[in-house]
């Protein structure tokens, strides 16, 4: 199988066992165990043969498919055991019917969300007055990204205005099967994921599609 650099496929149960011997052997706490970052120091050689395997499981995957319009679109979940709603009041998909919504799935410490967020603030920035609401969900991949006080810095760092909701304990990431950071989703106006796209890059085609649906008229197919 093809390997993606451009994601990080999650695996919950690999990361909750391996996650603190990966941390000791960081070279920052805020350098994330993914795809683009299997490069280990020769004086970790042991705690990397111990995680080796699960590290095989976790990476050599590739995403299924990149940029992909939905042949069938399906309801898009609602948002589910969201901690804390930071630069917005909770939101949910039933209020939000006839707008366009895209859903980022990311997390502060990952370098692919990191690549792609410019693009995901400049299309808030750019069709927010035109319909198109963002909504980046925060699932953590370690302990100190669940706390509402880092992901406020990292808000603030990162200049990021649109609405950001808390997915602590992975409830709204698995009521949308995701597996990967960053991921986004592509929601019509009438609710349902037309488009999703895994990893970065694709940005023009994204966009393309952000703008027809923007386009559409309640109802319309896609």
């Amino acid at each position: 199988m093809k390997r993606n650099v451009s994601a990080c496929r999650a695996d919950t149960q690999v990361y909750e066992e391996t996650a603190a011997v990966a941390l000791r052997d960081q070279e920052s706490a805020h350098l994330p165990l993914r795809a683009t970052a299997m490069n280990f120091r020769s004086s970790t050689l042991l705690a990397a043969a111990a995680i080796a395997a699960a590290v095989v499981l976790v990476t050599l995957a590739a995403p299924p498919a990149i940029g992909t319009p939905a042949t069938h679109p399906v309801a898009a979940p609602e948002f589910q055991g969201i901690a804390t709603w930071q630069n917005s009041p909770p939101l949910t998909m039933e209020a939000l019917r006839g707008k366009v919504v895209l859903v980022d799935f990311w997390t502060y410490t990952c370098s692919n969300c990191l690549n792609q967020l410019p693009h995901v603030k400049e299309w808030h920035d750019k069709f927010k007055d035109q319909g198109l609401v963002v909504i980046g969900v925060h699932t953590p991949e370690y302990a100190f990204e669940k706390s509402t006080p880092n992901v406020q810095e990292a808000i603030r760092k990162l200049r990021i205005t649109h609405a950001v909701a808390q997915d602590n304990d992975y409830a709204t990431w698995r009521a949308y099967g995701n597996q990967y950071w960053p991921a986004l989703y592509l929601i019509d106006k009438q609710g349902r994921i037309v488009y999703t796209h895994f990893g970065e890059g694709r940005y023009g085609e994204t966009e393309g599609r952000i703008k027809a649906l923007l386009a559409e008229t309640p109802g319309a197919a896609s």
